[in-house]
C-alpha cells in the first residue's frame, strides 16, 4: 500500500503495528509498570525536557485541551487564535465555564511575541494557550518567542502548548523555552494508531493545579501524578497503544531526534518549493511554514474532488482544506515514517493529474 499524505491519522510501521498484539496482562503488575515508566522516560526528549513529566492517557490531544484548561484555571485566561484548532481549545474553555479572552489573529498571521506581551500587558492570566504547528494552515508559531515574551511582562502566566502536529517532526524545547504544559496526539508526527495523548507538565503548573478546584476526574493532574509516581494510571490505559508507543519510541531513538527532524524538514522544502515552481500558493507566509504539513492555496482552480479521486485509485490520499479554507486550499502531510522518495511519488502523480486536465 502506498503512503498517506494526510496530516494524521498517518501510516504505522508494520512493526509497531505488531507491537500492539501482545497478550494482555493486568495493567496493575510490575510487567506492565516498568513498560509505562519507561514511555514516561523515553518520551521525554521528544518534549525537550529532563525532568518533567509525561502524563499519558488514554484521548485525542483534544481531550488534553480540556485538562489544561479544567487543572490550571481559576480565573481569567488568553486564548491565541490563527487556526482552526487554536480555535477549538478556546472552545473547549468556553465550554468548560472558563473566562477565556481571545486574541484573534488572520489565519495567515503568526502569533508573535509583540502581539502578545501587548495583549498580555497588565493582565493577570492565569495561562495562555497558543497551538506550536497548526494543522489547517500549515503555520508554525514562534512559541520560543512567545513564551519569553510571556516570561517577561508576566511572569506568573503559564505557558501552554499544543504541539499535536510538530512533536517528534519539529524541535519541541520545553526546558528551553520556559513552557509550561505541552500535549500532543499519538497519530501525527509520532506514527502511532490514533487514542493516545501526551503531556509534559511542569512543575509549578502542577502547583497551580493544587490551587484549582474542581478539576474533574478522569483528567485531574494530580490524580494522574500519584498513580505516574508508582508508574500507572487512574482507569485502565490503553494497554495495547502504549505497548506500540513504548515500541516507537525505541524507533525514533535508533533513527535520532536530530536524524528524524531532518527529514521532516526536507520533506517539507521538497513539498513547498513543487507548489511554488507550478503556480500553486502557500497559505502560511515565508518564514513560517510547518516542516510536517503544507497548506496549498489552489490558485490554478484544479477540480481537487478529482484530484483527490485520481491519487486515491494510485492508492495515495492528500486532504482537502480545513475548516473556512474547505475548497480553497488542500493539504499534504509528510510526517511520521515519509521519506522525500514518498513525497517525490505524490508530487509526480498531481503533476500527471494537472498535465491531463489542462
Amino acid at each position: 500500500m502506498s503512503p498517506m499524505f494526510v496530516p494524521g491519522p498517518v501510516d504505522v510501521s508494520e512493526e509497531v503495528l505488531q507491537a500492539q498484539t501482545q497478550a494482555m496482562i493486568p495493567h496493575r503488575t510490575p510487567e506492565f509498570e516498568e513498560i509505562f515508566r519507561n514511555a514516561d522516560i523515553n518520551a521525554r526528549p521528544l518534549f525537550g525536557t529532563k525532568d518533567n513529566r509525561v502524563f499519558i492517557t488514554a484521548s485525542s490531544g483534544t481531550g488534553m485541551h480540556e485538562a489544561t484548561v479544567r487543572n490550571l484555571v481559576s480565573g481569567k485566561m488568553l486564548s491565541c487564535v490563527n487556526g482552526a484548532f487554536s480555535n477549538r481549545w478556546h472552545q473547549v474553555a468556553e465550554t468548560n465555564g472558563k473566562q477565556p479572552d481571545i486574541l484573534e489573529l488572520d489565519w495567515q498571521q503568526p502569533v508573535t511575541a509583540e502581539v502578545v506581551a501587548d495583549k498580555i500587558k497588565g493582565q493577570q492570566y492565569d495561562i495562555i494557550t497558543i497551538v506550536h504547528n497548526e494543522t489547517s494552515t500549515g503555520l508554525l508559531n514562534p512559541v520560543g518567542e512567545v513564551a519569553a515574551a510571556v516570561r517577561e511582562v508576566a511572569p506568573d502566566t503559564l505557558i501552554c502548548v499544543d504541539a499535536v502536529s510538530s512533536l517528534s517532526g519539529a524541535p519541541v524545547k520545553m526546558d528551553e523555552w520556559g513552557v509550561d504544559v505541552i500535549l500532543t496526539s499519538s497519530q501525527k508526527c509520532l506514527a502511532l494508531p490514533p487514542g493516545l495523548s501526551l503531556c509534559a507538565v511542569s512543575e509549578r503548573a502542577m502547583a497551580k493545579a493544587a490551587d484549582v478546584p474542581q478539576r474533574g476526574w478522569y483528567f485531574d493532574f494530580l490524580r494522574m501524578e500519584k498513580h505516574r509516581t508508582t508508574n500507572s494510571t487512574p482507569a485502565t490505559p490503553a494497554m495495547s497503544l502504549v505497548f506500540a508507543l513504548a515500541k516507537q519510541l525505541e524507533r525514533i531513538a535508533q533513527e535520532g531526534l536530530e536524524n528524524r527532524f531532518a527529514r521532516h524538514a526536507a520533506m517539507a522544502e521538497r513539498t513547498q518549493k513543487w507548489a511554488l515552481a507550478r503556480g500553486f500558493g502557500l497559505y502560511a507566509p515565508e518564514g513560517y511554514r510547518s516542516p510536517t504539513v503544507s497548506t496549498v492555496e489552489n490558485t490554478l482552480d484544479i477540480d481537487l474532488k478529482a484530484l483527490g479521486n485520481f491519487l486515491l485509485e494510485r492508492d495515495m490520499r492528500i486532504a482537502s482544506g480545513y475548516g473556512a479554507l474547505k475548497g480553497r486550499t488542500f493539504r499534504i502531510g509528510h510526517m511520521g515514517e515519509l521519506t522525500v522518495d514518498d513525497v517525490d511519488v505524490l508530487l509526480a502523480a498531481i503533476d500527471q493529474f494537472v498535465e491531463e486536465t489542462k
